[in-house]
């Protein structure tokens, strides 16, 4: 039923086959696969030894969790194989084997994860090796030139700003000003024979 690998540095691994039907069975049906999860805490906690039956401790995986929820609230799994690492005090509790689509899920997010560890390692490796460059020492005639560059660039920015918000007024001073529209016109228009 338990498969033992015991390692150095009071690291336990097992695996169990952990039975919810006996237990789900009592419950409303809107409580059942809540006390499926609860099961398989109260499972492990017992056969890892936590003696202050502390369910805190545990902690399921995400995929253990879909697994058990994927049939909805009223219909868990009868039983369920899972991995228990006890590493210390805190036990984490995996899913043995996943279905198709949640070993698909479970490989993306392992990929998204090692993308997101490459991009950080890029990061802080151009943050701790700023590139070195020559510091070119200006002459002041170059620094005036550069002054004078910026100075006509933000007049052009604030040109083009004021001219839009010209524009902008004078459109919504035409709209204000148009007669009409849908509104005003006559729902039904009158036959001009009938009006003589």
């Amino acid at each position: 039923m338990a498969k033992k690998t015991e390692r150095a540095t009071n690291k336990v691994e097992r695996e169990y086959v952990i039975p919810l039907r006996e237990k789900c069975r009592p419950v409303p049906r809107y409580r059942k696969t809540e006390k499926a999860i609860k099961t398989i805490k109260e499972f492990v906690a017992r056969h890892m030894k936590i003696y202050d039956k502390d369910l805190s401790k545990i902690k399921l995986d995400n995929f253990l969790n879909e697994m058990v929820w994927s049939r909805g609230i009223k219909n868990p799994p009868h039983k369920i194989k899972v991995k228990v690492i006890k590493d210390g005090d805190i036990v984490r509790v995996e899913a043995v084997e996943l279905t198709n689509k949640l070993k698909f899920k479970k490989s993306r997010e392992t990929e998204r994860d090692k993308k997101a560890e490459a991009g950080l390692k890029k990061k802080k490796a151009a943050e701790t090796k700023p590139e070195e460059k020559p510091v070119e020492k200006k002459t002041e005639e170059q620094l005036k030139e550069d002054a004078e560059k910026k100075r006509e660039a933000e007049e052009k920015k604030s040109a083009t700003i004021e001219a839009g918000q010209e524009m902008e007024k004078a459109a919504a001073k035409q709209i204000k000003h148009q007669v009409g529209g849908k509104e005003k016109e006559p729902k039904h228009p009158h036959r001009m024979s009938l009006q003589k």
